[in-house]
């Protein structure tokens, strides 16, 4: 998992712009998808000052940015769509929580996407953000990666409602493919938290208990990334409320509802596999006491045959010399045969009454 770390001291002004991500060596590619119901023009490997030639605000624009760490391509999307440069200081800075930020012209929203990463028990993170204005929705990923290939595959073969629908509709379906990453991640850790389970009744490995609290990590930094997403969505869905930002058609707001509710399943999962998490953290240690218990009523048992054995050894190893035993020919023999005979009795008392 990457963790955020904050410096002291460091203060990213908003016209100083500064990409904070770990994808520094990706370069920026654009794509331009221009659509409506009957046709569909693909555009890449353009430049910004090329964005006047191809964005018809007739139909629904996507534009899709793929690295960030070519900042004068960001400071000229923003230039060229007159954003606020607190929008463009968000979108560089991966640091910052998932925001929602409505004005009358503009709607920004970034998120972040969770997935497994590879065969560790690491989560991989990305922010990617949206704005939506003057009808293009504009889309930075820090890296190109797949999230949204099967959108692009439904926009060219015409599947689904995504053409017949503004691009309010494709930032329901954007969000969506995102927060389908969270049950891929959440359902990744619950098949590694379900070994745990069963590993925990097997063994007491302290590595058992080093992986339970990873785990515990993860769910919290998912319930963490969650939230705020839960809250910026029923944001979404609230607008229909106010006159704010009018790019989101009445009909799509029960499309931002569902995401909310699935925020709110997510946030369920996750408590249930958290308690099954501490399931297996408190079994572990019940198992932990058991052996405990069960090795010194091993010890205590052996020690409580030796008693009376020492004393007997502790009395002939006195050696006064006036003690009538000495003298016997077969007092040795005696001796240890009645040493014997106490501690098979006591073995067989003990078996008795079940102490072991």
């Amino acid at each position: 998992m990457r963790k955020i770390k904050y410096k002291k001291g460091r203060k990213l002004q908003p016209y100083n712009l500064e990409y904070t991500g770990i994808h520094k060596k990706n370069e920026s590619e654009m794509q331009l998808f221009v659509y409506g119901d009957l046709d569909l023009a693909e555009y890449e490997d353009f430049e910004v000052s090329d964005l006047s030639k191809y964005i018809n605000n007739q139909k629904s624009n996507w534009l899709n940015i793929h690295g960030l760490n070519d900042i004068e391509v960001v400071k000229e999307i923003g230039a060229y769509f007159n954003l606020d440069n607190f929008m463009l200081t968000d979108i560089l800075n991966t640091s910052r929580r998932t925001k929602l930020e409505e004005q009358p012209d503009v709607l920004f929203f970034n998120i972040k996407s969770l997935l497994p990463a590879g065969n560790s028990d690491n989560i991989s993170v990305e922010q990617i953000s949206f704005l939506i204005k003057d009808g293009v929705l504009i889309s930075f990923q820090e890296k190109r990666s797949d999230f949204f290939t099967h959108i692009r595959e439904r926009i060219r073969t015409h599947s689904g409602l995504v053409r017949t629908k503004k691009v309010d509709y494709l930032l329901f379906i954007l969000l969506d493919a995102i927060m389908e990453n969270f049950y891929i991640t959440i359902e990744n850790e619950e098949d590694k938290v379900e070994e745990l389970i069963n590993l925990s009744k097997k063994s007491i490995d302290p590595l058992t208990l080093e992986h339970i609290e990873k785990h515990r990590d993860n769910f919290n930094f998912l319930k963490r990334s969650i939230i705020p997403l839960r809250d910026s969505l029923y944001e979404i869905k609230s607008m229909k409320d106010d006159n704010v930002f009018d790019g989101i058609a009445f009909e799509s707001f029960s499309f931002f509802s569902r995401l909310h509710q699935k925020s709110f399943e997510l946030l369920e999962q996750i408590e249930a596999d958290m308690g099954s998490l501490e399931s297996a953290s408190n079994f572990y240690f019940a198992a932990q006491t058991h052996k405990m218990n069960e090795i010194m009523k091993t010890l205590t048992i052996v020690s409580a045959i030796f008693i009376p054995l020492t004393f007997i050894v502790g009395v002939y190893g006195m050696n006064f010399k006036f003690m009538p035993e000495l003298e016997y020919r077969n007092g040795y023999y005696i001796i240890i045969g009645v040493m014997v005979f106490i501690g098979i009795a006591m073995i067989f008392y003990f078996k008795k009454r079940k102490w072991f």
